[in-house]
């Protein structure tokens, strides 16, 4: 027998304290410094990089996007790519596919891998992870961020960050906090109740600073409560620093700032932007007059200038061990590979009635694949996170290489995707002007419905007479993106007739979705298997074929609802999201599974959900309580692989309070694990939790509280199918 052990992580066990040496260090850089001097290292000089002191050695920090790979170089003070053939980066699963794999040590990997690219591009700080909750399935910027559950972000977000910042890059955790639609993105109000706060919106937050260890963080566009998150006294003061003793650099979104006086006397540290009037910032020449004013302090400069020059002492570009930097390189053979390991797990078997799936190759002679996703590559689209790829395989792509000539493979569009207006030139210089990033998003294609119907004859005549249908459709980042918000979770280009019809004529084809967030799904019933990939990096394509054909066994998880229409959502039960001026988050803490799990909403796919080509089994569940560890408790079961082929599973641990005191979700997602199990192997389990798991945010007390009780302990391979379960008195 084998047993697991959920590991637990002290909170500063990944900070890296400079230490009273490299303090004192610091101490008298700043002392030999003027004000001007200050004054430039807290605003940006460049689009990506702050003022240098070169009389002391002080170097700027060098940023970049973004989430899954280094962006393409940009000129100091211009918009328009340089387009020097020399920023071809691996392109890495997006952050919603790499939760979906539910594994820390492939989160740990995807982060050092990132971490090499930034550093062998010259970057300090990746502008990275976003970490937003899942609020709404129409986010538009929901693809960058990993999961509607605050428990599952702290698991994937931790080791991201570690791995990241062995390469001395600074990770820039993203975007803090309560940015959760993209509509108004730079003027809407939050309204959120403490309790809503503390549980959902920030403890990923609060994980990645104490037990991650960001270097940096960034604080959002919007407001809270009346007050921009870029200058928010109660976040960045009250909260992150205070509460949480985070002495790095908060970094502001681009443009993010809008007020001298306020950011001058919050700890935000250094303000970035879209525009090239650089000394015009508010943190730039208004700053300096406020402070010889006598309206803000020296000593708030001074706040700042220390945690920028700490920052630069933890990536070792001043200091000691300054000549010790590790350096990078990019597109290394073992960074595709990891590529390829992250895509392998993210991939999510939804449906497979009849063993539809696997496919086997030698009874597949002719095959039909239809669909514009595949063959559309994703990497330059977006938004910030928009990416040159040194290659990027398409699931047409993969699927060829895959059959390797022997299958007649015949492609039909079946409907045609419009293409992008060259964005990566035009879109950010004028991303903080609502009207022009409305119209960035113009495109062009055939959009006529005449041209989509003759597409849609022909492929569905083409699928008559195949051995097998492939169809590869979703979302393509003209709706995935910055700047705009879905406007339903429709299918676009007339997709959901398309498939209905399909499965008329072949009710056995294979149907895949590519994308970054759920959607409607009217022909579901009649769909015999379907699979769906999040927009999953260069290996993406040979990750989904792998999949349909057997090779890789699927282990992918559902890091989020798929509701059945994006009015069950619980923002558009409460009819809260995407407000133009105040945005009041009604529902409260019963976000995502813990609003349609407790109201018992019919969802067509729930959180944690997916399916594998085994089975497993749960049983024999015992729990424990541990002293002497801080009320810890362990929840031992036997994981059984009861089928006929290998595969990983991914045991979930849920608490249930059985008498609250507080109206609390039904269940809340506590712990996991991904374990590989043989076919016929049985092994032993073991996930512990501690008193935090038990608790809930006592707005009355101003803090968390653990009811004492009955907690009901369910394990489960999601949130809707829960094998066993248990009790312990707390």
């Amino acid at each position: 027998m084998r047993s697991f052990f959920r590991k637990s992580v002290d909170n500063t066990d990944n900070v890296k304290n400079i230490g009273e040496d490299g303090e004192a260090y610091i101490d008298r850089l700043l002392g030999e410094m003027t004000l001007d001097e200050k004054i430039g290292m807290i605003h940006g000089k460049t689009f990506f990089k702050n003022g240098s002191v070169e009389r002391l050695g002080v170097p700027p920090i060098v940023t970049s996007d973004g989430p899954h790979g280094v962006r393409p170089e940009f000129g100091d003070d211009d918009w328009n790519g340089l387009n020097q053939n020399d920023d071809y980066i691996t392109y890495m699963p997006v952050n919603s596919a790499l939760a979906s794999t539910w594994n820390r040590t492939l989160a740990y990997e995807q982060g050092r891998t990132l971490g090499v690219e930034f550093r062998g591009r010259g970057k300090d700080v990746a502008l990275s992870p976003g970490i937003n909750i899942k609020r709404d399935p129409l986010c538009g910027r929901n693809f960058e961020y990993m999961s509607e559950d605050p428990r599952l972000i702290e698991e994937i977000v931790v080791p991201f960050i570690r791995g990241m910042q062995l390469s001395d890059v600074g990770a820039c955790v993203k975007h803090f906090a309560v940015n959760n639609q993209e509509t108004e993105r730079l003027t809407v109000d939050t309204k959120v109740s403490d309790r809503a706060l503390y549980e959902i919106y920030l403890p990923g937050f609060k994980a990645a600073v104490q037990r991650g260890g960001s270097y940096t963080l960034m604080s959002a566009y919007n407001r809270l409560r009346g007050r921009h998150c870029c200058h928010n006294k109660e976040l960045l003061d009250d909260i992150l620093r205070d509460k949480w003793g985070y002495d790095g650099c908060v970094i502001s979104d681009w443009g993010g700032v809008h007020d001298t006086k306020e950011a001058g006397e919050t700890t935000v540290d250094l303000e970035m932007s879209v525009t090239t009037d650089f000394d015009d910032y508010f943190m730039a020449e208004p700053l300096k007059k406020a402070v010889l004013s006598g309206d803000v302090t020296v000593d708030n400069i001074d706040r700042k200038v220390k945690n920028i020059l700490r920052t630069l002492y933890r990536l070792r570009k001043i200091g000691p061990d300054a000549p010790l930097r590790k350096p990078g390189t990019y597109n290394a053979i073992d960074h595709r590979k990891t590529a390829r390991a992250v895509a392998d797990e993210s991939v999510i078997l939804l449906k497979n009635e009849d063993k539809a799936l696997p496919l086997d190759p030698g009874k597949v002679k002719k095959l039909v694949v239809i669909g514009h996703n595949a063959m559309i590559r994703q990497a330059l689209g977006g938004g910030s996170s928009e990416l040159r790829s040194l290659y990027e395989i398409t699931p047409l792509m993969g699927i060829k290489m895959l059959l390797g000539g022997n299958t007649e493979v015949v492609y039909e569009k079946g409907y045609e995707a419009p293409i992008l207006l060259n964005r990566l030139q035009t879109w950010q210089e004028t991303s903080t002007d609502i009207e022009s990033v409305r119209a960035s998003h113009k495109k062009t294609g055939a959009e006529n419905a005449e041209d989509q119907k003759e597409l849609r004859e022909r492929a569905i005549e083409a699928a008559k007479d195949a051995d097998a249908v492939i169809y590869v459709g979703g979302l393509d980042h003209i709706f995935d993106a910055e700047g705009q918000d879905r406007e339903s979770m429709t299918l676009p280009y007339g997709q959901d007739e398309l498939i209905d019809k399909l499965l008329d004529v072949r009710p056995d084809a294979v149907i895949t979705l590519v994308g970054g967030s759920p959607v409607s799904m009217p022909w579901l019933s009649k769909a015999k298997s379907l699979v769906y990939m999040y927009y999953n990096g260069m290996e993406g394509g040979n990750a989904l074929a792998a999949v349909l054909f057997g090779h890789v066994n699927p282990s992918g998880h559902l890091a989020e609802t798929f509701p059945v229409k994006a009015e069950d959502a619980p923002a558009h039960a409460n009819n809260t999201f995407g407000a133009k001026e105040l945005v009041e988050y009604k529902e409260d803490v019963y976000v995502g599974y813990r609003y349609y799990d407790t109201r018992g909403t019919v969802v067509n796919f729930p959180f944690g959900y997916g399916l594998s080509y085994t089975t497993f089994g749960y049983s024999d569940i015992s729990i424990k309580k541990v002293s002497g560890n801080g009320g810890s408790v362990d929840v031992t079961f036997k994981l059984e692989n009861i089928g006929n082929r290998a595969g990983l599973a991914v045991p979930q641990v849920y608490v249930r309070p059985v008498n609250p005191s507080v109206d609390r979700p039904i269940r809340e997602l506590k712990a996991f694990d991904k374990i590989a199990v043989n076919p016929g192997e049985r092994v032993e389990v073991t996930l512990s939790l501690c008193a935090i798991d038990f608790s809930y945010y006592s707005e009355e007390s101003g803090g968390f509280t653990v009811d004492h009780g009955e907690y009901v302990i369910e394990v489960g391979e999601s949130v809707a199918d829960i094998r066993i379960e248990g009790r312990v008195k707390i």
